[in-house]
């Protein structure tokens, strides 16, 4: 009976994690959407409105390290609920701010909501419950959490048209209490539950515990914060990218908003593959269709064919890669250290994922969209031979499972 209660927990965690996610992620991608809103609104540069998200990733970034411990010693559900509660405030900020002063503050402070809520927090929680079946378990998030783009894209540009990008903020601030806070504090585990998951799995132990090197943590970690900086940065700039490319607003936001479904086919192709391919094999096919959809569009001249080829290939990789950012580590570290390993990533993560939209918008804005697809080609064959390198560090699993 032990294994069918822990089953059910983990479907109930996967259930809060999946809509907290969402919701966590949809919000916080506005600038996408209502940049040249908040542009013209608070009189700044469409590039330094996009540097909002670059602070946001940041701060998460260095909120990181620190964060680690509290994890671990307070368990991810106070976390989580701490991080929700203080998101609201972040966006009432952002609905009164006047200028570029408050606008970062506002930034500043969800960024720190973000680092106990989002993505880390929530790979951690499902490690703590699932322990072994870890990869699956963030696979099936992955399945839903990549619906954000595709559900509050389209949901704030109605908002925002209906009645403005300041009270759309404030709605934004007031789910987080209403809808976030009460799924953290009542749909996850308490500790004791937890211990009493974790308990039922047997601990790793030093026999199957691989030592990992520093080369291999900084290979994982490179190849992680390169993808990012193409990914994240996509996210902020692909309605822009779009428009430059010739499509009227309402597409662009319409191809945008498809990105999420085809995402989650790709994160549904990993999911059901299982174990028969890990982290490193996910991540390299990714590589080759995020670089793929990069030259396609280079090659093709904007064409509507070779958006539409463009949205899918993009969306099949960067929803592939989006497990293997989670899945990677797991190749490498253990249980025990994952959430160490996680948070020690987290900061160049995020760091490249705050200096992608700034230098991406700088770069569309100022040279053109050839500029940035060519760089985010460029990055992806750089993670793709990263990729490779650590392929032929993979730890001996035949050893372990003897062990």
């Amino acid at each position: 009976m032990r294994f069918l209660r822990s089953d059910k927990t983990i479907i109930r965690v996967l259930i809060v994690l999946a809509i907290a996610q969402v919701v966590g992620w949809g919000t916080i991608s506005l600038p996408a959407v209502i940049g040249r809103q908040v542009a013209a609104d608070l009189q700044m540069t469409i590039t330094a409105v996009f540097a909002g998200n670059s602070v946001l990733y940041v701060v998460m970034g260095l909120w990181a390290p620190p964060l680690a411990k509290v994890f671990i010693n307070l368990g991810a559900r106070r976390v989580m609920i701490v991080g929700a509660s203080l998101a609201a405030p972040g966006f009432a900020l952002l609905a009164v701010a006047q200028g570029p002063v408050q606008y970062f503050a506002a930034w500043a402070i969800l960024g720190t909501a973000g680092s106990a809520t989002l993505t880390t927090a929530a790979y951690i929680m499902l490690n703590e419950i699932a322990g072994r079946n870890a990869r699956s378990a963030i696979g099936a998030l992955m399945l839903v959490t990549g619906l954000s783009s595709s559900i509050f894209w389209p949901t704030t540009a109605f908002l925002s048209d209906a009645i403005g990008w300041r009270t759309t903020c404030l709605i934004y601030a007031a789910v987080m209490i209403v809808v976030c806070v009460p799924l953290y504090a009542f749909g996850l585990p308490h500790r004791a539950e937890r211990q009493e998951l974790t308990e039922s799995s047997p601990a790793p132990t030093a026999a199957t515990a691989p030592r990992v090197h520093k080369t291999t943590f900084y290979l994982v970690t490179s190849a992680i914060a390169l993808n990012a900086f193409v990914t994240f940065g996509f996210s902020a700039v692909l309605i822009e990218l779009l428009k430059a490319q010739g499509l009227p607003p309402t597409q662009a936001i319409a191809f945008g908003s498809a990105l999420g479904v085809i995402q989650i086919s790709a994160r549904g192709i990993d999911f059901l593959g299982g174990a028969r391919w890990d982290g490193i094999t996910t991540g390299f096919v990714a590589g080759i269709a995020l670089t793929s959809a990069m030259l396609l569009l280079l090659a093709s001249g904007g064409t509507y064919w070779s958006i539409a080829a463009f949205i899918v290939l993009y969306g099949l990789g960067s929803g592939a890669f989006t497990v293997a950012r989670a899945t990677i580590p797991l190749v490498f570290y253990d249980k025990a250290d994952y959430a160490k390993a996680a948070s020690q990533i987290a900061l160049p993560l995020n760091a490249m994922s705050a200096l992608s939209p700034p230098v991406l918008v700088g770069l569309l804005t100022h040279v053109g969209s050839h500029a940035v697809l060519g760089l985010a080609a460029l990055c992806s064959c750089v993670v793709m031979l990263i990729l490779h390198l650590l392929s032929r560090r993979r730890p001996a699993l035949d050893a372990v499972a003897s062990s």
